[in-house]
């Protein structure tokens, strides 16, 4: 039988946090195709570093979100006396390269957030590190620290994919991060690939993936490359919350976006669906594929719609009901904290209902596990489904008949159907 799923039906209430994302801006360059908040450069190392002030504010933060979730949530005066706040199930390091960070701020970082908001036992702590020698850290160290689980960005095993992608390391230093964290006693390593590369051939594409299986991960997110061509201020959320993009990434994203194949990039995909299952890799969200017992547990609170808080310039927060984002600008963010408050940012009007119910559905298709077919047409979305099953998107659970699944057409064509449910 497939694992539990969440009801599409959401109450639409704040909850506390199950999960914690923090972010660590810094890197030792910009890849041109990134479009999280990164700080490189001068301000990331060297004597005009600001790794120092961020340290001090981000801890600030930690202090600062569990004392609101507490006025919230506590079983002592809190203002919701319905539900209780409880440890962290989960924690996020991501970035940025939080790599970068020494053995003894990473530890600082993780102790805080123990101290203040709580880690539960078996707690999965998630670092993300970029393979190259100067960039992955010391493993061993982030064990001893609490991280259990690495997420290392390889993104290609492919010598000239990784130049053209402005990547700092090579495919041995992927074999070699992999290495020193199974040395160092990880519960679970993830590697990251991208798929449409520019100028890279399928077969080319197919080497590099099984280059990658040979190091034997524990979980492969891979991600269709997305090339923003439009500034700042394209995509989700608020400008306030991303960095604009220097004119030098968007040009190549123009040139780069000449060469990607829509066509390819759907084989690529689709050899993933063969090549994965046979090396004991199991689907189970659009992107990523895990062996058993290797899922990540952190960003299941996201495709759950559960509440996830988070610290950090330009991170993203979910309470259940309503999400928030801080500012990605570092001065905006610093000052603020250093004064005392909570950083500058904003929030999304509380969705309604019949939104959250679609989007509920949404992430739900997105998870192998699927939606159960009787509670999506009870919320009204009949046709739908209908559609969905009559264009060969959508088909019964293999293990619960009483449940939908999207095929590995409708893993293609995602947006078509999701683009009707929201």
């Amino acid at each position: 039988m497939p694992s539990s799923a969440p009801t599409p039906i959401n109450a639409q209430r704040a909850q506390p946090p199950r999960g914690l994302y923090l972010h660590v801006p810094f890197c030792r360059s910009l890849c041109p195709y990134c479009d999280f908040v990164v700080i490189a450069g001068a301000a990331a190392f060297g004597p005009r570093s600001r790794m120092g002030g961020y340290l001090s504010a981000v801890e600030r933060e930690i202090d600062l979100r569990a004392k609101a979730n507490d006025a919230a949530f506590s079983a002592l005066g809190g203002v919701r006396d319905d539900v209780q706040r409880l440890p962290l199930e989960t924690l996020y390091l991501g970035g940025g390269t939080p790599s970068l960070l020494s053995a003894e701020q990473l530890a600082s970082l993780i102790s805080r957030v123990r101290d203040r908001f709580g880690l539960v036992s078996g707690a999965e702590v998630t670092l993300e590190c970029n393979p190259g020698a100067d960039e992955r850290g010391d493993f061993t160290a982030a064990v001893q620290a609490g991280v259990t689980r690495f997420s290392i960005g390889a993104q290609s095993m492919d010598v000239a994919a990784l130049r053209e992608l402005g990547r700092r390391h090579g495919p041995d230093d992927v074999a070699e991060s992999i290495a020193a964290a199974r040395a160092a006693g990880a519960a679970s390593v993830s590697i990251d690939l991208l798929a449409d590369l520019p100028g890279v051939s399928l077969a080319s594409w197919a080497d590099s993936l099984n280059a990658a299986l040979v190091l034997r991960p524990d979980h492969i997110s891979v991600y269709a490359l997305t090339l923003a061509t439009g500034g700042a201020d394209e995509g989700e959320g608020s400008v306030d919350d991303r960095l604009a993009t220097p004119a030098g990434a968007l040009a190549w994203r123009r040139r780069a976006a000449v060469e990607q194949d829509e066509e390819r990039g759907a084989e690529e995909l689709e050899l993933l669906d063969t090549r994965l299952p046979a090396a004991g890799f199991n689907w189970y969200e659009i992107s990523n594929w895990a062996r058993e017992g290797h899922t990540s547990r952190h960003n299941r609170l996201y495709w759950e719609r559960a509440s996830v808080e988070a610290v950090g310039p330009g991170a993203h927060a979910f309470d259940g009901a309503t999400r928030r984002w801080n500012s990605a600008n570092l001065d905006a963010w610093e000052g603020a904290l250093m004064s005392g408050e909570l950083p500058p940012g904003g929030a999304a009007a509380q969705i309604s209902d019949r939104d959250a119910v679609a989007e509920g559905i949404v992430l739900s298709l997105r998870m192998s596990t699927g939606v159960d077919h009787e509670a999506v047409v009870a919320a009204g979305f009949a046709e739908v489904l209908e559609w969905g099953e009559t264009n060969g998107l959508l088909l019964p659970h293999p293990e619960d008949a009483a449940r939908v699944q999207l095929t590995m057409r409708g893993r293609l064509l995602s947006n078509e159907l999701f683009s009707r449910i929201v």
